[in-house]
This record gives structure tokens, C-alpha cells and sequence, in this order.
């Protein structure tokens, strides 16, 4: 057990400073869904020299409409732009 601990690290819980967690809400619906982005992973560099992420977010089947979010991040990483699509953002 001590050796799979050191192949692929220890604690498998991250720190909430790896992850941006947003909900949405469906516009077909109403219902709210809960996404999140992997800062560490999920991020595509952009052409201006920034971070992109794209989300495509769907509900627990009651309807089967697609809510699209896009976040575009600068070299630091953090958030300085979304855009939803199907959906809106509930803060």
C-alpha cells in the first residue's frame, strides 16, 4: 500500500485553489447544474497568450439540453471572462 502511495501521491483530496466551481441553470428546464474546471488540467492555451476552458454541461435527464460555458483566463489563471450558451449563470 505504501509503494501505490508513492507512485501516485498521497492525498488524493486537491485544494479548492485547483478547481473554479460555477453553477448554471438550464434555459429548456430551469434546472441548476453544477460545473467545474480543473485549473491545473483543463485549461488550453489561447492566441493571445491566455487560457481557455469549454465546458459542455448537461442535467441529470430530465431534459437532455446541452448548456455550453466558455471561460477564458489570463497567463495567471484567473477568470476574466465567461460566456454561457443555453443556459445562464447563477451566482
Amino acid at each position: 500500500m505504501g509503494f501505490l502511495k508513492k507512485l501516485f501521491g498521497g492525498s488524493p483530496t486537491s485544494s479548492s485553489s485547483e478547481f473554479y466551481t460555477f453553477n448554471v441553470r438550464c434555459n429548456r428546464c430551469g434546472e441548476t447544474i453544477a460545473g467545474r474546471v480543473n485549473l491545473a488540467n483543463d485549461l488550453s492555451l489561447d492566441d493571445e497568450g491566455g487560457y481557455l476552458a469549454r465546458k459542455v454541461l448537461m442535467g441529470s435527464g430530465h431534459c437532455f439540453q446541452q448548456v455550453e460555458v466558455i471561460l477564458r483566463y489570463d497567463s495567471a489563471r484567473n477568470l476574466q471572462e465567461k460566456e454561457i450558451n443555453g443556459g445562464t449563470f447563477v451566482e
